[in-house]
């Protein structure tokens, strides 16, 4: 096994939950449905030209792959858990950091997050991103510039909440 396969990921609370529910889904629900369906198909006879046998097949091959790799993200998850943490205003993993855009007014939140919760849309963004390592470490009030991919920000940090 890769020495890097064996990094901590660090992972917020709320998505090591996430990450569970998902695997007990997949083993319970997902994985029983797709024997089924695989046990479905193969009653109807020749296997070479059953093409809902072979779909059967890729969906199991596709839902065993997610649940070894859910389990590893498990294996190697170190939680942070900010709530626990003293908030002395400085930016971290599992903060909440609430940016003023400079250039245009605009309010925007952001909770810095690990690889596998990241998602723009619900404003969780990974830590190792521009914006995750443009803000990680600096303070409320810090006046931070940002190159992105759509060209340098500037931000003015509002309010870091440890929730």
């Amino acid at each position: 096994m890769e020495i890097d396969n064996m990094i901590k990921e660090p992972i917020t609370l709320n998505g090591l939950n996430r990450l569970k529910e998902e695997l007990i889904f997949l083993k319970e629900k997902k994985r029983p449905e797709i024997v089924a369906a695989i046990a479905e198909a193969r009653s109807h006879g020749d296997l070479k030209e059953n093409a809902e046998y072979h779909a059967a097949k890729e969906e199991q091959s596709h839902n065993e792959g997610r649940i070894t790799e859910i389990n590893d993200i498990i294996a190697r998850a170190n939680v942070v858990d900010v709530t626990k943490l003293n908030n002395d205003g400085k930016v971290i993993f599992g903060s909440t950091v609430y940016l003023e855009n400079l250039d245009n007014g605009e309010k925007i939140d952001y909770k810095i997050v690990g690889k596998d919760e990241a998602d723009i849309k619900q404003k969780l963004i990974y830590f190792q991103s521009p914006i995750g390592k443009g803000l990680i470490g600096k303070n409320k009030n810090d006046l931070v510039e940002i190159n992105t991919p759509a060209g340098i920000k500037n931000f003015e940090i509002k309010d870091v909440k440890y929730i």
